[in-house]
């Protein structure tokens, strides 16, 4: 699995690079605050597989990093994906790298 940081989602959404967001937490948690991308909660994830199917990054976030997390190895092992990426510390890292200003 591969991760990625707070600091380097931003720079990447920050130049515009070509990239799948996608939120895996529920509707409630998306509408409070959200990075953009799309909504697909982990509960309804397997259902929406070829959203996936693309040929550039998917970056897979939710509040801790835990639900991306689980949410990338069910999408691994079910599709064999390999171009997934799970935000590190989640929307809690997100906040806390902005907060800080970097």
């Amino acid at each position: 699995m591969q991760h990625i940081s707070a600091e380097d989602l931003k720079e990447m959404l920050s130049r515009g690079d070509d990239m799948l967001l996608i939120d895996v937490r529920e509707p409630f948690e998306h509408e409070a605050f959200h990075i953009g991308g799309t909504l697909v909660p982990l509960g309804d994830l397997l259902e929406h597989g070829d959203i996936f199917k693309v040929e550039k990054p998917v970056v897979l976030y939710c509040e801790k990093g835990i639900r991306s997390q689980i949410a990338i190895q069910r999408l691994e092992q079910k599709f064999g994906f390999t171009h997934l990426y799970n935000l590190s510390g989640g929307m809690s890292a997100w906040r806390k790298a902005n907060a800080k200003g970097e």
